[in-house]
C-alpha cells in the first residue's frame, strides 16, 4: 500500500504506533493481518482472507482506520494512501516463505547501506512476534526488549501455507537478504 505525495513518512515511531493499534483493530473473523511492514512511503501486509470480499473490505476498513488516525495525528486532510492495494496471491510454500522473507526483512532490500548486525531484527515491522526464526530473538538491546514487550498487534497464521506450508524451505534467518 503506497502512500500519496506530500504525505510524510510512515517509517517513524508516532506513525508505528498508530499503523501498530490500526493491525490489531483490524481483525475480523473473515480477515487478518498476520505479518506487516512500515517503510517511509509504503506498507507491506500479509494477510488471511476467507475470499477476494473479505480482503477487499478488511483492507479497506484497515485503510481507512490508518488514514483517520495518521491525517489527524499529522494534522492534515485528504488521502492518505495514493491509489488502490495492490494483491498478490501466495500458491506454494515457497512462494509464501519469500514473502515473509520479503515483508519482515524489506528495509534490508532499501537501505542504501548496508550496516545489519547478524541479530537485527526491523523494528517497523512484526518481526518481534514471528515465530518463524531458524534462532530466537535475541534481547539484546533496550529497543528490543521495549519491543518484545509490546503486546502482539497480528494475528496468528491460521491456514496451512502460513502455519506449516512455508516451513518445508526452512525457517527464516534475520541475516537473509530480500530479493
Amino acid at each position: 500500500m503506497r502512500i500519496g505525495d506530500g504525505v510524510p513518512s510512515l517509517a517513524r515511531e508516532g506513525c508505528l504506533k498508530i499503523i501498530r493499534a490500526s493491525v490489531k483493530a483490524s481483525h475480523k473473523a473473515a480477515f487478518r493481518i498476520v505479518e506487516f511492514n512500515v517503510l517511509g512511503n509504503h506498507l507491506h501486509l500479509i494477510t488471511e482472507a476467507a475470499d477476494k470480499r473479505a480482503l477487499s473490505t478488511g483492507v479497506q476498513g484497515f485503510a481507512g482506520r490508518v488514514a483517520y488516525r495518521l491525517n489527524s495525528a499529522l494534522n492534515r486532510e485528504g488521502k492518505l494512501f495514493a491509489q488502490r492495494y495492490h494483491a498478490r496471491y501466495l500458491k506454494t510454500p515457497r512462494e509464501v516463505r519469500n514473502a515473509l522473507r520479503y515483508v519482515l526483512l524489506n528495509r534490508k532490500h532499501h537501505a542504501v547501506e548496508q550496516r545489519f548486525t547478524k541479530t537485527w531484527i526491523d523494528p517497523f515491522s512484526s518481526a518481534a512476534w514471528f515465530d518463524g526464526w531458524a534462532t530466537p530473538i535475541r534481547a539484546d538491546e533496550p529497543w528490543k526488549r521495549e519491543l518484545l514487550a509490546l503486546d502482539r498487534p497480528t494475528a496468528k497464521a491460521t491456514v496451512w501455507l502460513l502455519t506449516t506450508g512455508w516451513r518445508k524451505h526452512g525457517p527464516l534467518r534475520s541475516d537473509e537478504r530480500p530479493a
